[in-house]
């Protein structure tokens, strides 16, 4: 697509036009601002005019405009040259989802009848058929970290829990996990409720009534909405499990004490619970494609964004420009500037891997099935994750600073040397002003948790998320192309490019000294 300054300007590699000798070494101290300064505001605005479009229909997971645009993604790779990640060819991983229709219900408890969206709800679709049991597990909060845990002692393997809301408090009224009079990562309506059933399928538990106090009206009100056309989901072979939440009505049968009461304990409840929900399959794919390390190729930089968007609002189509058909075309862009290094003799010591995830919007889908059910490389040999998600804008909210600026989130987290890295490649090349407002553990915000870095941070792979934060057009028809800041993006992309170009040619991979895993 584009031209660039020949191998005679640029190579250092040797002192002459040996190719081989440049096959099979890796740039050492080459600049790579010429290979940079290929990302250009014409070719991103081009790529996100197409990608962005009407003809797109909003990109929704599984929907024919998601189609095309993971056809656009595997032709603009084949043009390049740049081959797919998997062995077979195939640029398309395929990631089996399922989505439930007609959501429904019903369970007796103790001879008395509880119905479905009144007592107790589910947004996503549980296992079909009926099951009896006589007693369930009561495990206080539900919570299982290292600073706190309600399931010590407690076997639960193929029992039927029931736990609530919420964390424990010291006397002083901190928190008793993060110790401060802010809440943990268990104590959040969303969050807090996602770590909580996440810590009871790894204890092998049957299935979960969880007991959402004050916000089981907004759930309900959320449920009117969804009732006929249920979230997304991974399709899984694991062992069934479900999990309800549920009405202080349908709690105090379980447990009349259940407000004050954390002690874990077992319950008499003599129930039956039939599930009735209709599950159809929803076929997606991410699109992965790759440049091979031409010194260490079993170790992977991951450039990451999402590939999907929110479909149609109201009739009208959501083009997602900047969410995140911005941080896609980057990738394209990225993907690129490295092919034509590649090309001059300059390919990177490690492997670059550019992919594009689905389901994002559904819930970090795509990512997930990549880092949880089917990495294509292996996470052990993964040096880092760069994700882009929103790189095209200004945050309306950010009234001091330069406007040329990024917000960065966790690359501190699980690696010092990343973030170092990260301030020293900007200054040398990009002076890009990074903005670390949402970086904090305490932000209200969790973005560190709500794109697809996460995945990969959850396995101690060392990440970066650029972000230019939300604007009044997100999730809205009117997050159009024609409202990106072209020179921002620009600048944007380089400064991942340059990030990645150097991790994928470091002599060393980067350290993790601060792993969240227990070894």
């Amino acid at each position: 697509m584009k031209k660039l300054l020949s191998l005679t300007l640029l190579a250092i590699v040797g002192c002459g036009t040996n190719h081989k000798m440049a096959d099979t070494k890796a740039p050492k101290n080459l600049d790579p601002v010429p290979y940079g300064n290929t990302i250009t505001e014409a070719e991103l605005k081009t790529h996100l005019y197409t990608y962005a479009s009407d003809e797109f229909e909003g990109r929704d997971t599984g929907e024919p405009g998601q189609k095309k645009a993971v056809a656009y993604l595997r032709d603009e790779y084949k043009s390049l040259n740049i081959p797919a990640a998997q062995k077979d060819g195939n640029y398309f991983q395929n990631v089996p989802l399922q989505k439930g229709s007609n959501l429904d219900a019903s369970l007796t408890l103790k001879e008395q009848e509880f119905k479905f969206e009144d007592d107790f709800l589910s947004f996503s679709a549980q296992e079909n058929g009926t099951i009896s049991f006589s007693d369930i597990i009561y495990l206080g909060y539900g919570i299982d970290d290292e600073k706190y845990s309600d399931y010590t002692n407690q076997d639960v393997e193929g029992k039927i829990l029931l736990f609530k809301m919420g964390e424990p408090v010291n006397a002083d009224g901190t928190f008793v996990i993060s110790g401060t009079e802010e809440s943990s990562k268990w104590g959040g309506a969303r969050q807090g409720t996602s770590a909580k059933i996440k810590a009871a399928k790894e204890h092998k538990a049957k299935g979960v009534f969880f007991y959402v106090g004050d916000m089981f009206p907004r759930y309900k009100m959320q449920l009117s909405f969804m009732k006929k056309n249920s979230r997304v989901g991974l399709k899984s072979k694991e062992t069934p499990f479900f999990y309800y939440l549920i009405n202080e009505k349908l709690a105090t049968s379980m447990h009349p004490n259940i407000a004050t009461d954390s002690k874990p304990s077992i319950i008499t409840v003599n129930a039956s619970l039939t599930n009735k929900d209709q599950v159809n399959d929803v076929n997606s794919e991410n699109v992965v494609a790759f440049i091979k390390g031409v010194e260490k190729p079993e170790e992977y930089v991951i450039i990451s964004a999402h590939l999907d968007h929110i479909g149609f609002q109201n009739g009208e189509v959501c083009n997602g420009a900047d969410d995140d058909g911005s941080g896609t075309v980057a990738i394209l862009e990225i993907a690129e500037a490295f092919k034509q290094a590649e090309k001059d003799g300059n390919g990177p010591k490690r492997s670059v891997v550019f992919l594009h995830v689905t389901g994002e919007e559904k819930g970090l889908l795509g990512s997930r099935y990549y880092t949880d059910v089917n990495p294509i490389f292996p996470l052990e040999n993964t040096v880092s994750n760069l994700n882009i998600d929103m790189i095209g804008r200004i945050d309306p909210k950010r009234t001091v600073g330069d406007r040329n600026y990024v917000y960065l989130i966790g690359s501190d987290k699980l690696s010092t040397e990343l973030h170092n890295i990260s301030e020293e490649v900007n200054k040398k090349y990009a002076n890009v002003e990074l903005d670390y407002t949402y970086n904090g553990e305490n932000d209200p915000n969790r973005y560190y948790y709500r794109s697809d870095h996460y995945n990969f941070a959850k396995n101690d792979i060392p990440v970066i998320f650029y972000f230019n934060g939300t604007h009044d057009d997100y999730h809205r028809p009117s997050d159009t192309p024609d409202k990106i800041n072209y020179d921002l993006l620009t600048n944007r992309a380089r400064l991942i490019f340059y990030t990645a170009w150097e991790l994928a040619n470091r002599e060393e991979r980067i350290t993790v000294d601060k792993p969240t895993k227990t070894k």
